[in-house]
């Protein structure tokens, strides 16, 4: 039950992010859809004992498979995918405990709830740019595939 409720309930608040930033209709399914796995890799890896940025970097790699693969099936650019989708996984939550505790004065809490942030929002970052990199290395081994078949073609041809 507790699996189908975070499903639901990260599913739809991507998909309500999607709409508030405006994201095309056509691709707030798949946006929902890849948010919502992405945060049930975090939620298994996170139950199973795995440190906050071990399970929010594998999340956010695995936001970052989906959204090439949608992003190259619908024809629309990545980063359409990745803002809706990393909603569930923005440690919203810490930075208004961080900036309540610090406000109060409450220091070495205000401190825990910033670090909290910091890794989350570092292993997002860290993630993407892996991401990237494996993006760029899939269009590179795609153009010279292509590049070779043209070749091929090309000394078949004469």
């Amino acid at each position: 039950m507790t699996f189908l409720i975070h499903w639901i309930s990260s599913f739809l608040s991507t998909i309500a992010f999607g709409i508030l930033t405006n994201i095309p209709r056509r691709v707030l399914l798949s946006s929902g859809l890849t948010g919502s796995i992405g945060w049930l890799v975090y939620f298994y890896l996170h139950q199973e004992g795995a440190g906050l940025a071990v399970a929010n970097f594998f999340a956010t790699v695995v936001i970052g498979c989906f959204s090439i693969f949608f992003s190259r099936k619908k024809k629309i650019p990545m980063i359409i995918f990745h803002i809706p989708s990393l909603v569930p996984l923005v440690p919203g939550g810490p930075a208004y405990k961080a900036v309540r505790e610090l406000v109060l004065g409450n220091n070495v809490i205000a401190f825990e709830n910033m670090m909290i942030v910091i890794i989350t929002a570092g292993s997002i970052a860290g993630a993407f740019m892996i991401i990237s990199l494996i993006e760029r290395i899939i269009g590179k081994w795609q153009q010279i595939k292509k590049h070779r078949l043209n070749k091929q073609d090309q000394s078949g041809n004469l």
